[in-house]
Order: C-alpha cells, then structure tokens, then sequence
C-alpha cells in the first residue's frame, strides 16, 4: 500500500550537481527506512545509499561517499538525495525504495531484497 513517485531526474555535465527526490504515500513514513538504488540497462542494480526512519544516520558506499547525500523531511512524507561532482559513472536510471523492516535503520542494506516497496525511477545522464 506504499506508493513511491521519483522526480527529479535529468541531464548534467561532469561536475555538476543534481537533487532527486521521492514522495511517499499510502502508509505511515516514518515505519520506513528509505534507500536509493540505481540501474543501466545490462547492468545489476546498484545501491547508492540508504537512510534511517528517523533520518538519524546515513550509509553510503565508496563509489558515491563524500559525493551523494541523503535526507528525509518526515513532515512532507519527502527523501532526497543530492548528488555532486557528478561523473559519467553516475549515469543511470535512479530508484527510491522503502523497507519496512526496523533492523535497516541500524544496519547497512545494501542489499535490494532488504526493501518491500519501490519507485518507477527517474533518469539521470551525466554528459563529458
């Protein structure tokens, strides 16, 4: 019964800067930590980070540490994430996920079958 709608996506040039967003309905926000995951075609799905249900703590892995941040403003059912130094690598199509399952506001998740919900995606091309 989550609903989750990406926005957000589009065409940047290497360096540059970009903010996704994903607004929830359908459920009560806060039950869910939230991730984002990125995909090409050909390619495995790629987690890109995740962040608690209270927005207290933040994960990301080396490919974005330093680069993407993720947030969450609870109140307007939103989560955000900015991307900057935006690479070629970061190409991608951009999926929001929802996990129902506390242990993923403690532990990492990385791993896509952690989360029970999932967006359409929003795409995002970094040009050279």
């Amino acid at each position: 019964q989550v609903r989750l709608q990406e926005s957000g996506g589009g065409v940047v040039q290497a360096g540059g800067s970009l903010r996704l967003a994903c607004q929830s309905s359908g459920e009560t926000f806060t039950n869910f930590a939230m991730a984002w995951f990125r995909q090409n075609p050909g390619k495995a799905r790629e987690f890109v980070g995740r962040i608690s249900r209270a927005g207290d703590n933040t994960y990301y892995p080396d490919s974005v540490k330093g680069r993407f941040t993720i947030s969450r403003k609870n109140a307007n059912n939103m989560m955000y994430v900015q991307m900057t130094d935006l690479k070629p690598e970061d190409t991608a199509v951009y999926d929001c996920a929802a996990a129902s399952d506390n242990h993923c506001s403690e532990f990492i998740c990385s791993d896509k079958a952690s989360y029970n919900y999932w967006g359409q995606g929003t795409r995002v091309t970094v040009s050279s």
